[in-house]
C-alpha cells in the first residue's frame, strides 16, 4: 500500500500547542483534488497544505491549499509553514523562494535564525463601503459595539470582509454560519495593533485562530480607511486566537502610494509539532 509523508507545525507562534495547526503533504504530484480534500477533511485543520513540482521556473514550489470544506487560491499560514518546513528539510535551497499557487506567483523570504518567513500578497483589492448593520446582527452585536470606519471587503489574493467593533465585542463575538471570510477587529491606533477574531464557516472553518490572508487584508482596509498613511510603509501586528487557547502574533507591513495599499506582506515563526505517513486515500472517479 503506497503511502505519503506529512509534518504538522504551529504558525504564527514561537511556542507549540499555540498559533494555527497546519498539515504539510509532501509529493502530492499523484494525487487528484479530491483526494488532496479527503486528507484535509481527515486533518480536520482549518488548511492542509501540498506539495507539487512547479510548472514555470520562475517558482521554486507548487502548493495547493485545503480546508475541510474546499480548496483555496491562496492562504498566509500554509504559505508560512510550507516555506519554513521545506527549508528546514533541506527540500529547497535557497531563502528566497518563490511559491506558485492558484493565485499566482507568491514571493516568500524565509529566516532560518529565526524559524520564521515572509510572505508578501498579490494585488491589493478593495471593495465599496459597506453596510455595518447586517454584520454586527449575524455576530450577535449592536450599533453600540460598532466604531467604524465602514466595513470594505479587501485582500491580496483572498478577499475578507472587515467590521471594526469595540474591543470588549471582540471578546464576544459570536461565531455565525451568516457571515463568511469576515474579520472582526478592534484597531489600537497608538500601538498598531490589532484585536482580530476570523471566520470561514463556508469553508468548514467556524473561526480561524490565526490568518495571514486575512492579516495583509487588514493592511489594505486600514489604508483605505484612513487609519493608515496612504502613502510609504507602515507596519502593525494583529493578535488573534487567544479566545480558541491558540494564541497567535502575526506580524504585518502595508505599502501605499497615492492614498491605495499597493502591497502587503505578513510574517511568523513556525514550531514542528508531528510528523508521519499515512495512507493515499481511494480515487472515487
Amino acid at each position: 500500500m503506497s503511502t505519503l509523508r506529512y509534518k504538522v507545525v504551529d504558525v504564527f507562534t514561537d511556542r507549540p500547542f499555540t498559533g494555527n495547526p497546519l498539515a504539510i503533504v509532501f509529493d502530492a504530484a499523484d494525487l487528484a483534488g479530491e483526494q488532496m480534500q479527503a486528507i484535509a477533511r481527515e486533518f480536520n485543520l482549518s488548511e492542509t497544505i501540498f506539495v507539487l513540482p512547479p510548472t514555470t521556473p520562475e517558482a521554486t514550489y507548487r502548493v495547493r491549499i485545503f480546508t475541510p470544506g474546499t480548496e483555496l487560491p491562496f492562504a498566509g499560514h500554509p504559505s508560512v509553514g510550507c516555506a519554513v518546513t521545506l527549508r528546514r528539510d533541506g527540500l529547497v535551497k535557497d531563502t528566497d523562494v518563490v511559491q506558485e499557487c492558484g493565485a499566482g506567483l507568491i514571493p516568500i523570504s524565509i529566516d532560518d535564525t529565526h524559524g520564521s518567513a515572509v510572505v508578501t500578497g498579490g494585488t491589493p483589492t478593495v471593495g465599496p463601503a459597506l453596510d455595518p448593520a447586517p454584520l454586527l446582527a449575524a455576530v450577535g452585536m449592536t450599533d453600540a459595539d460598532y466604531v467604524g470606519p465602514a466595513p470594505r471587503k479587501a485582500g491580496c489574493g483572498l478577499e475578507f470582509t472587515f467590521l471594526s467593533v469595540t474591543d470588549e465585542a471582540v471578546g464576544r463575538l459570536r461565531p455565525s454560519a451568516l457571515v463568511d471570510q469576515a474579520s472582526i477587529l478592534h484597531w489600537d491606533a497608538e500601538r498598531h495593533e490589532a484585536h482580530v477574531r476570523v471566520l470561514v464557516p463556508d469553508a468548514g472553518v467556524a473561526e480561524d485562530p490565526a490568518t495571514g490572508s486575512a492579516a495583509m487584508g487588514l493592511g489594505v482596509w486600514l489604508v483605505a480607511s484612513g487609519l493608515l498613511p496612504g502613502e510609504g510603509v507602515s507596519r502593525y501586528q494583529i493578535r488573534q486566537g487567544s479566545e480558541m487557547h491558540r494564541p497567535s502574533l502575526l506580524t504585518c507591513s502595508v505599502t501605499a502610494a497615492g492614498g491605495v495599499a499597493v502591497s502587503a506582506s505578513v510574517s511568523g515563526h513556525v514550531v514542528p509539532i508531528a510528523s508521519g505517513e499515512m495512507i493515499v486515500p481511494p480515487f472515487v472517479g
